[in-house]
């Protein structure tokens, strides 16, 4: 699997937009009640954020993300789920975006930002399992790993 790496480019504009969505994901993802793994996300069309989620419950739900065993309750959204969800409820559109996400998409998120129109994800570490990305990438949108200091 071919995954883009950012090299630092210190007169990269897009890089410099990169680094900071990224880390805005970052702080985003601090508001999760998730303790075993906090991630965060934005959707980004024509430089303006259209969208963001991090991981948790349903609107509605307790806030607990984890039962007594500290397994994740199955009704957790994942952060990508929850910002494509916001804009399917607002009047925007996710096609030909940008989601900037502190972990890899698993399949399932994979394909609900394939069929959003989501071009391009930017990640900044991997999921366990690299089948998400490698859907992903068999379908055509881009994909760039970028560490960033937090």
């Amino acid at each position: 699997m071919k995954i883009s790496v950012f090299l630092p480019l210190m007169n990269s504009k897009q890089l410099k937009y990169d680094i900071a969505y990224l880390r805005m994901a970052c702080e985003w993802a601090k508001l999760s009640h998730c303790k075993r793994k906090q991630v965060g996300a934005l959707i980004v069309k024509n430089r303006m954020i259209i969208s963001d989620g991090f991981n948790g419950t349903p609107s509605g739900f307790d806030n607990c993300c984890e039962d007594e065993e500290g397994v994740t309750k199955w009704e957790v959204l994942h952060a990508e789920a929850n910002a494509i969800l916001k804009v399917a409820r607002s009047t925007q559109s996710c096609e030909g975006a940008t989601l900037y996400i502190t972990l890899s998409p698993c399949q399932q998120c994979s394909k609900l930002i394939h069929q959003a129109g989501i071009k391009r994800v930017v990640y900044s570490s991997e999921y366990k399992d690299a089948s998400g990305l490698e859907f992903l990438e068999k379908a055509g949108v881009e994909l760039t790993f970028l560490s960033v200091d937090e």
